[in-house]
């Protein structure tokens, strides 16, 4: 039976679930969509919803996949590149609030700390804070000895 291979090929769960009822209304191991709802645990009527789409547009339009549009980003694709090119940068920043007020002031971007937060930190994985200089005072005798003794503990 085709519609069962083609159920075996089948990578999404929601694809699966459309293709087994129709297996199950061609093998006529339920005769209606009340039955198939049931054997599926599934609303009567979200399976009648999944019927007409195979009647309008046949299986490409039973196996649709909804695209969400959702909202647009507060930090566009041009001011995330503008922002990871200064990140990268030897002038970098201080802090996630600097962060911040150089959006606003430079690219007209308003946008608040927990969005350049996760922004920064979780999708482009870098941090604000840039090299500090070190201090004069530091041997380098010292720094040396104390790794090595760090590497050993």
């Amino acid at each position: 039976m085709r519609s069962k291979k083609r159920l075996s090929q089948e990578k999404t769960g929601a694809g699966k679930e459309r293709l087994q009822l129709l297996y199950l209304m061609k093998s006529k191991k339920a005769k209606t969509a009340g039955e198939v709802a049931q054997i599926l645990g599934r609303n009567r009527v979200t399976v009648q919803d999944w019927l007409a789409k195979y009647r309008q547009g046949g299986l490409e339009k039973l196996l649709d996949k909804k695209v969400g549009t959702g909202r647009p980003r507060k930090i566009p694709l041009w001011a995330k590149k503008a922002l990871e090119k200064r990140l990268t940068s030897t002038q970098g920043f201080n802090s996630y609030g600097e962060i911040c007020q150089w959006l606003s002031e430079e690219l007209g971007i308003v946008a608040n700390y927990k969005t350049v937060h996760q922004l920064v930190h979780y999708r482009l994985k870098a941090s604000p804070k840039i090299a500090r200089p070190k201090s004069r005072e530091q041997s380098e005798d010292r720094l040396d000895n104390c790794k090595k003794t760090l590497s050993r503990i």
